[in-house]
């Protein structure tokens, strides 16, 4: 049973038979994926529907995740708020806790396949172990925004960086320049998953009864990790200002991550910001409720993503494949996948994302034009198999030594 002749109908036959011809250069390739958790988040989420592709165009793909702990993953975190430019209380204790965990983890775990790809900073010390096997080639995949990052952190990432062959990056802004390859590669969304497959309307309405959301009014929706840099308090602020004149409920949904242990303090604070507002609906949705997010955001009248700073914001882009209207923070990836005024509307602060939001919301039909024309801009830039196919070039491309690469 083939799963990409179920992608044919979205992306057209060409786009499968490039995918097979350019994995026909990589057949029986070992590929190591690395990364932090196995649930939780847009990478796992993204390896989870691509390593049973690749291993159906031939590739051997393995897919590995690291062991840390709490103590671990509270510090990877605060690396994290620092290279998406963050204040974050670093000291030195922190720098020997991650190495040790690395090196604890580089003895563990079979570090001997052709291609290691590593996704993020938790795993990066791994390529310590690359003298081991000379012959393996190695990539780090950033999927953060490094466009400012804070130097203390960056410096101490930066020795390990210089190790891999290539990086590999998800928009322009976030490459820093090192004496290696660097790759533009976007993220993408499965259209065949549970989160973004199409679901009958009696479904929808047994989601939103099942979670206790009524009908009765428009739904503002924001779908992301209780995480500050979301700005979760910030769409409460936005919505309380466009309730003054347009009636409308408000949910915001997330869902726990192994290596983001801030999310339940955070989860406290939008609680306290919510207060008793019968109309503001919080949601902490267990691993796997794809399905829960998928009638969430198809019921929405509008789907909001105002983040501080974001790598990508993949839940963008499953709105818009649905083709809901968007209003979004003009930040990191999210103007690659809205075009202001064409694909959904951006903006940069709380006024302007309450503007916004009541601009759709009183202009159904204007809603409707954005949120069709996402679609399309969804399906030609954003979906999975585009995202197979830049990575298998990735792949090819380390077995050349000049920037040009010639496929027969």
């Amino acid at each position: 049973m083939s799963l990409l002749a179920d992608y044919e109908a979205l992306v057209g036959s060409s786009t499968i038979a490039e995918l097979r011809a350019l994995a026909g250069r990589l057949a029986g390739k070992q590929v190591l994926m690395i990364s932090s958790t196995r649930a939780g988040g847009g990478v796992a989420e993204i390896l989870n529907r691509m390593a049973p592709l690749f291993q159906e165009l031939g590739l051997d793909v393995r897919w590995d995740v690291m062991e840390g702990g709490l103590s671990f993953f509270k510090v990877t975190k605060k690396f994290h708020n620092a290279l998406h430019g963050q204040r974050a209380a670093i000291r030195q204790e922190m720098f020997e806790l991650f190495l040790q965990v690395g090196r604890a983890n580089m003895h563990k775990m079979a570090l001997d396949r052709e291609i290691i790809f590593v996704h993020d900073p938790q795993p990066i010390t791994l390529v310590e172990a690359r003298g081991r096997h000379p012959a393996s080639r190695w990539i780090w995949r950033c999927h953060i925004d490094l466009s400012r990052p804070k130097q203390r952190v960056w410096e101490f990432l930066r020795p390990f960086i210089l190790k891999f062959d290539a990086a590999v990056y998800s928009h322009p802004a976030f490459v820093q320049q090192m004496p290696m390859r660097q790759v533009l590669v976007a993220p993408s969304i499965d259209p065949l998953s549970d989160k973004n497959r199409e679901l009958p309307m009696e479904e929808i309405r047994a989601v939103l009864a099942r979670l206790e959301i009524p009908q009765d009014l428009p739904i503002v929706t924001q779908v992301s990790r209780f995480d500050r840099l979301k700005d979760p308090i910030g769409v409460i602020e936005a919505y309380r200002k466009v309730r003054r004149t347009v009636k409308c409920r408000l949910v915001l949904a997330g869902g726990p991550a192994t290596d983001d242990p801030e999310g339940e303090a955070v989860l406290s604070e939008v609680r306290e910001a919510a207060g008793n507002d019968p109309l503001i609906r919080l949601l902490m949705l267990p691993p796997n409720s794809d399905v829960e997010i998928n009638a969430l955001q198809r019921a929405s009248a509008v789907v909001v993503q105002k983040s501080l700073r974001e790598g990508f914001g993949l839940t963008v882009s499953e709105a818009l494949w649905k083709a809901r209207p968007v209003v979004a923070s003009a930040v990191g990836g999210i103007p690659l996948q809205v075009k202001h005024r064409y694909s959904g509307l951006l903006v940069h602060s709380v006024e302007g994302a309450a503007f916004a939001i009541k601009q759709l919301l009183n202009n159904p039909s204007y809603a409707k034009h954005l949120g069709e024309n996402g679609k399309e801009h969804v399906r030609g830039h954003f979906l999975l198999t585009r995202h197979l196919a830049d990575y298998l070039l990735t792949f090819i491309s380390l077995d050349y030594t000049t920037d040009t690469i010639v496929l027969n």
